[in-house]
């Protein structure tokens, strides 16, 4: 998951589930063991990049990952899963690479943590926009993402956009790093004004308290926090407006800017698991409906 300025907190259930950082020292847990005998891969050379002829030969790629439900988490066996990383063993697979080993970190350093080698690939679900593609090169997205509020129960202040939002002068929160906020605010609504709380289990804590009239965050998580609660629903998916257009995010695979080759044949295949359908195999597990599959591609997201 992800926003321009972090990758929305994607945390399922309403009940308190562990916290970003708690997960991130889980899959560090996992990570170490993969991490003891190299902290950094070595920098891509020739005509598009050699690194994979190199994971082929080493049979393991490292994932940069960010430790956030539904992108890539421990689950309840200690096991590291998640859309991207199961993904990732998919796609690397039938690139000649057997393994995959996490390298957990916070998502606002996973572009500087690619890009200074300490791993191979980001894998978390991350948004495509201009400022990152500027700095890395993104595969195709594998998924596209509205966003949706989490009301109270009837939706009694009727809110279904961002303007709704601001005409109705309802309270409004999101999470630390949303790209939600910047929606709300192009929409009009005051900055300092928006309650900021660390994922979405916070929000609908806030809304079913009445802290707040509405918590904005993607379609996937509104839809499946609520999903066990008697005071609050999830409203109709929305593509929020930017500059006056419709914007529907993706989110993608991001590689060093030198790995035009790796991108590329990672491209191919992602390209082979949505003609098949495996790609939506893969992710429905994860909360993801066939509205999320997507054709957008970098390109289209990156501006060019």
């Amino acid at each position: 998951m992800a926003p321009p300025h972090g990758n929305d907190g994607h945390i399922f259930r309403p009940e308190r589930r562990p916290s970003r950082r708690t997960l991130l020292g889980s899959i560090a847990a996992l990570g170490a063991l993969g991490a003891a005998g190299c902290t950094r891969v070595a920098a891509a050379s020739g005509n598009g990049g050699e690194l994979l002829d190199r994971l082929r030969a080493q049979g393991v790629v490292r994932l940069g990952i960010a430790g956030e439900i539904p992108f890539g988490y421990i689950d309840k066996d200690g096991h590291l899963t998640g859309e991207a990383p199961e993904l990732a063993k998919a796609v690397f697979k039938r690139l000649g690479v057997d393994r995959v080993q996490p390298v957990p970190t916070e998502f606002g350093s996973l572009i500087p943590g690619l890009n200074s080698q300490q791993f191979d690939v980001v894998a978390a679900g991350m948004y495509v926009n201009a400022d990152r593609c500027k700095q890395v090169i993104f595969a195709d997205p594998d998924y596209q993402m509205l966003d949706s509020f989490i009301v109270r129960k009837g939706n009694p202040k009727g809110l279904h956009s961002y303007r709704d939002v601001v005409a109705k002068k309802a309270k409004f929160a999101t999470g630390t790093g949303y790209a939600e906020i910047q929606y709300a605010v192009e929409a009009g609504y005051k900055q300092s004004d928006i309650l900021i709380v660390p994922d979405q289990v916070a929000g609908l804590n806030a809304v079913e308290a009445g802290r707040v009239d509405v918590f904005a965050g993607t379609a996937l998580t509104t839809r499946e926090v609520v999903k066990k609660s008697a005071k609050a629903e999830a409203t109709t998916p929305f593509a929020p407006l930017v500059k006056g257009e419709r914007h529907v995010d993706g989110g993608a695979f991001a590689f060093r800017p030198t790995e035009t080759r790796l991108r590329d044949a990672f491209n191919t295949e992602l390209r082979e698991l949505k003609r098949t359908g495996e790609l939506f195999r893969i992710l429905r597990p994860f909360g993801f409906t066939k509205a999320e599959m997507t054709d957008l591609t970098a390109k289209e997201l990156c501006g060019q």
